[in-house]
């Protein structure tokens, strides 16, 4: 079923457990993260950057395509926009049937951050779409960011920030980056300021991690033990997908393109289930005479 992130994210919140999100640019990559989510009994949220969206399609034909994949599952699936930083395209995306948004006002000052997430949100409400924001700065890691706290989430302005803009879920700063980590490199992440900020907020309010890929299993496992409750995965999930075509072409020549695209749907499918399972995601909602049931 289609739904909003805020739904998932609450039953994920009260109940202790994250929801993967992997960027999903292709039909492909949505039906793989679908066909795990359909498997593991877990709710899935699909990110599409506007990076992405410009160089496949246009809102307007991602929406409708995830509704028609989604609404058949007896699972939960949102679709969102991954760092959305223009008003026009964040507006486009919640017309075209988005179910949420992701207002990256990140980088700018304090209180611009707020006014924009503040309009964003005005507009997304009004329409039945969750807003997701960020406080701190989640940078690349091939530049070396996520290693300096001078960009973590301060406690006392996530709750100011929350506060005057009424999103529905904040991306929070403790140390992770965007991208591929250096060789041999795995980040520290500062899970004390991670509960410090879930205890300000409310243990019932959705806390996401970016940069999730390569952050390491105990990292992870700490992470959503201390809050997190939605994580970014683009690299790893790309790198599994593209993966599985690089092996399926170097065992078979001439291959068919739909016997590769089903090969690599697959592999990617069980590689998101691993962490469906990490995550605790999996088997969070069963199905009583067709009808989907929420457990705890």
């Amino acid at each position: 079923m289609y739904t909003s992130m805020k739904e998932i994210l609450q039953h994920a919140s009260v109940n202790h457990y994250a929801v993967p999100a992997p960027n999903c640019p292709s039909y492909n990559m949505i039906k793989a993260a679908c066909m795990a989510a359909e498997a593991k009994k877990s709710a899935v949220i699909l990110d599409l950057s506007p990076r992405q969206f410009k160089m496949n399609a246009t809102p307007e034909v991602w929406a409708p395509m995830v509704k028609a994949i989604a609404e058949p599952l007896n699972v939960p699936v949102a679709l969102n926009l991954d760092h959305g930083a223009e008003f026009e395209d964040i507006c486009r995306c919640i017309k075209a049937g988005f179910s949420s948004v992701m207002c990256d006002a990140s980088s700018l000052p304090f209180e611009e951050n707020i006014r924009r997430v503040q309009q964003v949100v005005a507009f997304a409400h009004s329409h039945g779409a969750s807003v997701e924001a960020e406080l701190g700065h989640v940078g690349q890691a091939a530049e070396g960011d996520g290693r300096s706290d001078d960009m973590y989430t301060n406690v006392d302005m996530a709750v100011e920030f929350v506060g005057r803009t009424g999103c529905d879920c904040l991306a929070v700063a403790i140390g992770t980056a965007h991208g591929k980590y250096p060789a041999d490199y795995v980040p520290r992440l500062d899970f004390e300021r991670l509960a410090e900020i879930k205890a300000a907020l409310g243990q019932d309010y959705p806390l996401v991690l970016h940069g999730g890929s390569g952050a390491g299993d105990e990292n992870f496992q700490k992470a959503v033990a201390g809050g997190i409750n939605k994580v970014n995965l683009w690299t790893d999930y790309s790198r599994a997908y593209v993966g599985a075509v690089r092996e399926f072409l170097a065992k078979n020549e001439n291959p068919d393109y739909i016997f590769v695209a089903t090969d690599a749907e697959e592999k990617a499918s069980k590689w998101l289930e691993r962490y469906m399972d990490l995550f605790g995601s999996a088997g969070r909602y069963q199905f009583s005479d067709d009808k989907m049931e929420e457990t705890d």
